[in-house]
């Protein structure tokens, strides 16, 4: 059994180490395939995220050991212009990219080491850090190359609100589920 820790602020690079060992379990591996210089490049954003609005962060620990985490934080306007976020707002549109996302909790990093897949850990961090989203939104991006993944946001609850090509390429967003614009979301075809 896991405990769940919520971490709002700098208090969390207390756990930088056990952080990029979870990311490198998570997501070095196929389908995601990154090399260990994206984990230690999401340990260095940290200095820069905790200071987010809105910054929320569950930590699972089994034991002392960091098993699982989930980082999220408020969308803030202007929507952003780097990473994925062009993806999103062009999957949207501008006004339900303004609607639906700025000022929704974005949730930034998902991950469980291998050997809690299956036991609810994801799902249950995922809760602990959209729990208190500003009037129910909350959202996330994620890769249409992980058929896992998309299966388990639909399994929490989460409505895909774009849907990309049907060559299987580009990333999707996700609302959550007590999201008031989940109805609003278009179905694939």
């Amino acid at each position: 059994m896991s405990a769940i820790r919520i971490f709002r602020g700098p208090e969390l690079r207390a756990y930088s180490d056990d952080l990029r060992s979870v990311y490198v379990e998570a997501f070095c591996a196929p389908p995601w395939n990154e090399d260990e210089e994206k984990a230690t490049g999401f340990v260095g954003r940290l200095a820069n995220d905790v200071r987010r609005p809105g910054f929320t962060a569950a930590l699972a620990f089994a034991g002392s050991d960091v098993v699982g985490f989930a980082t999220a934080w408020t969308t803030c306007a202007p929507f952003p212009t780097d990473r994925c976020y062009p993806q999103a707002a062009a999957g949207l549109g501008p006004d339900h990219t303004m609607d639906w996302l700025v000022g929704a909790r974005e949730i930034d990093e998902l991950a469980v080491r291998p050997a809690a897949h299956g036991t609810g850990l994801a799902g249950d961090l995922l809760e602990a850090v959209t729990a208190d989203a500003p009037d129910d939104r909350s959202w996330l991006l994620t890769s249409v190359r992980s058929t896992r993944a998309m299966s388990f946001y639909r399994r929490q609850g989460w409505t895909q609100a774009t849907h990309p090509s049907p060559d299987g390429k580009g990333i999707v967003v996700f609302l959550g589920p007590r999201h008031p614009a989940r109805a609003l979301a278009p179905q694939p075809l």
